[in-house]
This record gives C-alpha cells, sequence and structure tokens, in this order.
C-alpha cells in the first residue's frame, strides 16, 4: 500500500504528460465519472488523493474543490467499510491477547479519536489508504474517521490545488510537486503541526489510565 501508489503515481504522471490537450478538453460530466473512478481507485491505495489534487487544480482550478472532497470521503467510507471483511475485531482481539498494553493503548485513543485522527490526516507523508485502514482495524467510529479524515485533509488538499492552478506546465508541475518556497513553507508547518499533535497523544498524562 505504499510502494504500489509510487508505480501508479508514475504511470499516470507519464499518461498526464502525453495527454494534456485530451484532458483539458473533457467536459464536467466525463470528470466526474473520473472522479467515482478515482474514488475507488484511492480506496484500494492506487492513487493518492493528494497527487489527484494536483491535477485537478491544473485542470480545472478552484472549481475542482467538490470533487476533491466527495473523492476524499468516499475513499475514507469504502476504506471503513472494507475493514469489516478483514474481521477487524478478530484482529484487535488477538492483539489485546498477544500484547496486553495493545489494550491500554485502544482505551487512550478512544477517549481522543478525532485529534489523533486529524493530525495524522494532516501529515503529508503519512499514506492515505494506510491510515484510514488502520483507524478503522483500531475500532474508531466512522463519525470521527470521517469527520477527523476530511478536517484534516482540507489544508492538504487546498495546498495541492492552489499548486496545480498556479503551475504554468504539467509536466514540471508533476515532476516537481513541491516546488516553490511557500508550498515548502507549508508542507513543513503541516508536517510539524502533525507530528506535536501525535507526540502529545503518546505523553498526555491525563489520557493515561490508572
Amino acid at each position: 500500500m505504499t510502494i504500489v501508489p509510487l508505480v501508479t503515481t508514475s504511470i499516470l504522471t507519464a499518461w498526464a504528460i502525453n495527454h494534456e490537450k485530451i484532458l483539458r478538453e473533457l467536459p464536467i460530466e466525463w470528470w466526474l465519472g473520473v472522479t467515482f473512478i478515482l474514488t475507488l481507485a484511492s480506496s484500494t491505495a492506487l492513487t493518492p488523493p493528494t497527487f489527484l489534487a494536483l491535477v485537478y487544480g491544473y485542470f480545472l482550478g478552484w472549481s475542482s474543490l467538490p470533487m476533491l472532497f466527495v473523492l476524499n470521503i468516499g475513499a475514507i467510507s469504502i476504506i471503513y467499510v472494507s475493514a469489516h471483511f478483514l474481521h477487524a475485531a478478530s484482529v484487535r482481539n488477538y492483539l489485546i491477547q498477544v500484547y496486553p498494553q495493545v489494550g491500554s493503548l485502544l482505551r487512550r485513543f478512544y477517549k481522543n479519536e478525532l485529534r489523533l485522527i486529524f493530525f495524522a490526516k494532516l501529515s503529508p507523508v503519512l499514506p492515505f489508504a494506510i491510515t484510514n485502514l488502520f483507524f478503522a482495524m483500531a475500532g474508531a467510529r466512522f463519525k470521527q474517521v470521517l469527520t477527523g479524515g476530511t478536517l484534516g485533509m482540507i489544508p492538504r488538499t487546498l495546498l495541492a490545488v492552489w499548486a496545480g492552478k498556479e503551475a504554468q506546465d504539467i509536466r514540471y508541475l508533476l515532476e516537481h510537486p513541491n516546488e516553490g518556497l511557500a508550498t515548502k513553507i507549508v508542507l513543513i508547518a503541516l508536517i510539524i503541526i502533525s507530528t506535536v499533535g501525535i507526540g502529545y497523544f503518546f505523553k498526555d498524562k491525563s489520557m493515561v489510565e490508572s
């Protein structure tokens, strides 16, 4: 789930560069259909939503935001439902039996699901599908996963769309997605905020059960 997105992203990058004219001429109805397909692809770790936001931003600008939000919400929902078929509850019970400290960690997590999910999804370096699957397998409530995941993805999505919208050439954009001082500063800030937020979860004494 980490390597596959790199491969598919490389393939999509090459395709988009060689078919820019076709993508520019696509009607909005086609973009809606493509968004549906890419929602399924993102839920199976084939395409990272942040990469897609760059492409959408380049071709559609800010008008692509509703489709990207639907894509993120849809992918999060599909992954959450898929965890049921992976017998998430059985996996948790097994881990708790083998590693008792897992139970304590999960109890702490349940007390503050929304905050941890938000900070995890805020980070540009944590894989989309893996983090969503992890929280679903951990037993997080769907409302918390959806809310925290959506709120955490908003800054990353806005940044990617802005970068795509401002780009003059799709080849340079996709080969240098983090180009520009402002983009780098925001990315570093998101990583720092995310790291501090997640780190606080493990250090917050008020969350440790006696």
